[in-house]
């Protein structure tokens, strides 16, 4: 059973990190011209990203359905290897599992028989031999010591992973990535804010968990489509999405102005108990805020915010610096830095 889990792990663990996410051919284009106006640019792989595809500054690719870049396997989670990544975060804590409950019992087994450190030499059951004939291997304490490690990193394991599976396991019932989650909020926080009387609708949930599984998980190994062109639910087409990043990307009238200082730590404990334990599992940096600081956010979550710093000193609106910051430190600007006009005057232009 162990060489059966670790053959099983291996498998997909260099499945997710060899065969790849998928990667948008360089110099793509859709096949109607006119599409072109609902897609974003690339200059760095000098085609438009096609739905749900995102550039990776670490792979330095546009990748097909991008979820997130993972240091694990040293490549992004996307279209091609999403399945098998999500496996392997399935199998791990299995194997985990399994290899805690033989841990446990082999150290109960040593200690309820006394038979390890020497103490059979203080008491010994001779009976127990009799009844159970199998043998029994005497533990010396470097090796107790070991199995009790071993236990630690397995229950460890076990925890850790099992959380980024169920993480997964909720995007992919849903058909989206963690990225697409961020869009979907931020999309709502802008109809919010603006009070346009939108109603965004995220176009590729089939509205049954089970089509959306079968979109990832096949029984060939292979997902279904080409990575490129998507099937949407009734009510949208092809470019619902890009259409709405199109929209976030132009609004960057839309500032915050924070409200107290934070010093840029991954897990302030001053914030909050559901800032610390909430912050990003992610590599992407935190930005250190004085109050008064001008930040253009551009996704977020419950507890916390992504954006751009404004630097005063800079010339052309100021050299951004990017990453997370807690929500709760920072507050939407009432008035437009650029016209100096309310933002409410805004909402009714839009």
């Amino acid at each position: 059973m162990l060489l059966n889990w670790t053959v099983m792990i291996l498998y997909n663990y260099f499945s997710a990190m060899f065969v790849g996410p998928g990667y948008v051919p360089l110099g793509w284009t859709p096949e109607k011209s006119q599409d072109c106006m609902y897609l974003q640019y690339c200059k760095v792989c000098q085609s438009y990203k096609a739905p749900r595809s995102h550039h990776c500054r670490k792979c330095n690719r546009c990748v097909m359905k991008m979820d997130h870049h993972c240091p694990w396997i040293n490549n992004c989670c996307g279209y091609q290897n999403h399945a098998s990544f999500t496996l392997f975060l399935l199998l791990a804590p299995l194997g985990c599992i399994h290899a805690s409950f033989i841990f446990v019992m082999t150290m109960y087994t040593q200690l309820y028989n006394r038979i390890s450190f020497g103490w059979s030499s203080v008491k010994i059951d001779m009976s127990a031999a009799k009844r159970d004939p199998r043998p029994i291997i005497p533990f010396g304490l470097s090796a107790f010591a070991a199995s009790l490690f071993a236990l630690g990193l397995a229950l460890g394991t076990t925890i850790a992973v099992g959380m980024l599976f169920i993480i997964q396991m909720k995007v992919i019932l849903t058909n989206k990535t963690s990225i697409e989650s961020w869009i979907e909020e931020k999309a709502k926080d802008r109809i919010q804010y603006y009070q346009t009387g939108e109603t965004f609708i995220f176009p590729y949930d089939m509205g049954s968990k089970w089509k959306n599984f079968k979109q990832v998980f096949t029984w060939s190994g292979i997902p279904e489509g080409d990575g490129l062109d998507w099937p949407v639910r009734d009510g949208c087409h092809q470019y619902s999405l890009t259409i709405e990043q199109l929209k976030q990307k132009a609004d960057k009238r839309v500032r915050y102005r924070a409200l107290e200082d934070y010093s840029g730590v991954c897990c302030p404990v001053t914030k909050g108990v559901k800032t610390f334990f909430t912050t990003p599992c992610t590599e992407e940096p935190r930005i250190a805020l004085s109050k008064g600081d001008l930040i253009l956010a551009t996704r977020g979550l419950k507890h916390w915010m992504y954006g751009e710093k404004i630097l005063d000193s800079a010339a052309d609106g100021g050299i951004r610096e990017r990453g997370w910051f807690p929500r709760k430190c920072v507050e939407k600007c009432q008035y437009d830095s650029e016209t100096d006009q309310p933002v409410d005057g805004e909402k009714k232009n839009r």
